[in-house]
């Protein structure tokens, strides 16, 4: 493992630089193609000074394909045109042609193998005998030079077509992960609205029965000390259970287990319908249940839905009807649909409101989730109603 570590470590640092390694190459070239072998060749300076150019070209094959491969071109129709004899060095020739074949642009790439036959025209009719001479030797010199061309060419189109294709799977994969962190912030967005939903709904309903309570206890602290101590029981018994409520939310949110297991309590649902309902009257609004048709069970999602909206819709009702109010749940079970209406004979419209309760859009947005919808307004005969409709849906 810490073998491929440091050889993709290599990987990245040539890619970064490559005009190192090509420097090394064509260094090679130099040493072993030319310093030993001009001196075989007339003139030797000739040679020596045609090589030098063409394995300076060869450092920057990549970096620089196009002109790379211009330089070599030159310095080769120079030595044709001259009549220098073929050397070794002339082997940059086609180190050229593939690195313009894999590094340079397309147009370049096919120029660069028609700048190979022309070589292989030019080589075949200047070094090799006359077809009237050698027949066989002439065909067989300009198949061999064609394959060495289409050879180094191809080469260079397959790498070219590998870095293409890397440089997709480089690029899918990081589409993949700015989608990955899209839909982390998506989720994460959408946790933190189901949060505040949840946060909302526990302490805006228990801290409305405690302010309730406190209120009452107080003025009637004076007169019945005995309804003062119910007060402060139904305050104590309320506190318990919005606790209650927050121990069980945080311990959803918590990623490893608590040391009882990381057991929670279910969330509440329709079945928990007449404990909300008997916490209300505890705290002093009195409630009428009335549930029409058979009790239909529900997913977990729309029945703890619609469990917040009759929560909201009393907390409201607790706060805002008056003293005096009355409130009714009617809870419809139908073919294809379950329908609510949550209505109170309070002060209506004429409540006291700070406007800034977020407990109407909460509602629509628990309803908009599972294809329900959520009004509220005015009741005609005064007070105040919140009516909701939710369909089964397929396979509920």
């Amino acid at each position: 493992m810490l073998t491929v570590r440091r050889r993709d470590r290599l990987y990245a640092w040539v890619r970064r630089h490559p005009v190192v390694p090509d420097a090394v190459i064509a260094l090679g070239v130099f040493v072993t193609m030319v310093v030993f072998t001009a001196a075989a060749f007339d003139p030797a300076w000739a040679h020596f000074v045609l090589g030098t150019v063409m394995c300076a070209a060869l450092v920057f094959r990549r970096v620089r394909p196009v002109e790379s491969f211009g330089v070599l071109v030159a310095a080769g129709l120079v030595q044709w045109a001259t009549g220098l004899q073929l050397t070794p060095y002339d082997v940059a020739l086609l180190l050229g042609l593939y690195a313009v074949s894999a590094y340079g642009p397309r147009w370049a790439s096919w120029a660069g193998l028609a700048a190979g036959f022309l070589g292989v025209v030019l080589g075949t009719v200047r070094y090799v005998p006359s077809i009237e001479e050698s027949a066989e030797a002439f065909v067989a010199s300009a198949i061999g030079l064609s394959a060495t061309v289409i050879g180094a060419w191809a080469m260079g189109d397959v790498r070219r077509t590998r870095q293409a294709y890397v440089a997709e799977l480089v690029e899918r994969a990081h589409q993949a992960e700015r989608e990955r962190d899209q839909r982390a912030l998506l989720a994460a967005a959408e946790e933190r609205s189901r949060i505040a939903r949840e946060m909302h709904d526990v302490v805006a309903h228990n801290l409305s029965v405690i302010v309730v309570q406190a209120d009452g206890g107080r003025y009637a602290g004076d007169h019945d000390p005995q309804a003062a101590l119910d007060a402060l029981k139904t305050i104590g018994d309320t506190g318990r259970g919005a606790l209650a409520e927050m121990r069980r939310l945080l311990g959803v949110l918590r990623t490893t287990d608590d040391a009882d297991g990381g057991s929670v309590r279910p969330q509440p649902g329709l079945g928990s319908l007449p404990e909300l309902v008997t916490s209300v009257r505890q705290a002093g609004l009195p409630v009428e249940l009335d549930v029409t048709g058979p009790p239909r069970p529900l997913p977990p999602g729309p029945s703890l839905a619609v469990y917040r909206v009759i929560q909201e819709a009393l907390t409201n009702a607790l706060k805002h009807a008056g003293p005096a109010a009355r409130a009714k749940v009617a809870l419809v079970f139908g073919a294809d649909r379950l329908t609510l209406r949550v209505s109170d004979d309070g002060r209506g419209a004429a409540a006291p409101s700070d406007g800034l309760g977020q407990g109407l859009a909460g509602m629509r947005e628990r309803m908009t989730m599972y294809g329900g919808t959520v009004t509220a307004g005015p009741a005609a005969g005064g007070g105040w109603r919140v009516d909701l409709d939710l369909p089964y849906g397929e396979g509920k």
